[in-house]
């Protein structure tokens, strides 16, 4: 079942904050932490994507008190998106 929310806080390539407490992380997606080579460049390219925009979320499991979800914005999957543009 398909779930809406707004992102309020991305915290990595790969994660983020909900306006509704949730932390979420990209289902088969890997980014660099943000310490890494390429970390911050995938932070930002999720942070212009999602933050503050209306973000559908599937979930699909569970990740270190995270959910594990595929996750769409104005119907582009974000998880495709940042695999494309070589983040993961």
């Amino acid at each position: 079942m398909r779930r809406r929310t707004t992102c309020i806080e991305v915290h990595d390539g790969d994660t983020f904050l909900t306006s509704k407490g949730i932390w979420i992380r990209l289902s088969g997606v890997d980014c660099p932490e943000l310490g890494k080579w390429g970390g911050k460049k995938a932070t930002t390219i999720l942070s212009k994507l999602i933050l503050g925009k209306t973000i559908t979320y599937q979930p699909v499991g569970r990740s270190y008190h995270r959910v594990l979800a595929n996750v769409w914005v104005h119907g582009r999957s974000v998880n495709n998106y940042m695999r494309h543009m070589g983040c993961a």
